[in-house]
């Protein structure tokens, strides 16, 4: 088993940033593939972006250029750099990590993490 938690939320003005933090523990602390999804009330969970155990990053198109993700091997810990938040940023904001170096689906994939974590609010207002 992978635990997350996500921290870092919180309620910021449009034009803001935040920072999340995902912790990752348990069975391995090195996950394949770690990323981020967010949840918007009455709307389906969307991917936001995730980052590859080389590397590799990867974000959805309404984020690029505004978020950054990154991670950190020595705490096993990735972050979300969020700037320039806008109100339809606002959402329950997931960690997700996934340990195979293989899958049928895409990292852009909820299918593709096999572990989540409990989700932390983010709440921009205008």
């Amino acid at each position: 088993q992978v635990q997350l938690v996500e921290s870092g939320g919180g309620l910021v003005q449009a034009g803001g940033s935040l920072r999340l933090s995902c912790a990752a523990s348990g069975r391995t602390n090195n996950p394949y593939v770690m990323g981020w999804f967010r949840q918007a009330p009455e709307k389906e969970r969307e991917f936001v972006s995730s980052i590859v155990r080389y590397d590799d990053t990867f974000y959805a198109d309404s984020v690029k250029g505004r978020f950054t993700v990154s991670k950190d091997n020595a705490k096993n810990t990735v972050y979300l750099q969020m700037n320039s938040l806008k109100p339809e940023d606002t959402a329950v904001y997931y960690c997700a990590a996934d340990l195979e170096a293989y899958s049928h689906y895409t990292y852009y994939s909820t299918e593709r993490f096999r572990y989540w974590g409990q989700g932390t609010q983010v709440t921009i207002s205008s």
